[in-house]
């Protein structure tokens, strides 16, 4: 299906994948990425579609960033004590 996607879409979708990231990270990444396949799989190509897209990867961004945050702070944390 990946193969017969607009490239836009099927550039955004590979920022989703969540494999390399540390166990904790994946915990956080997946649920976007199985929300933006879902959602490829049901939308056609378009303008809306990718703002969509990238709207969501910068959502994940944000929660992956801040949990990266979390675990150095609970390292700190651990470090002082």
């Amino acid at each position: 299906m990946a193969d017969s996607r607009h490239p836009s879409t099927t550039h955004l979708l590979r920022y989703f994948e969540w494999g390399h990231l540390p166990e904790r990270l994946q915990g956080f990444s997946a649920p976007f990425a199985e929300l933006a396949n879902e959602i490829v799989e049901h939308l056609p190509d378009g303008p809306e579609l990718t703002a969509g897209l990238r709207k969501l990867l910068e959502a994940k961004d944000c929660i992956v960033r801040a949990a990266v945050d979390q675990m150095r702070d609970e390292a700190g944390t651990r470090e002082e004590s």
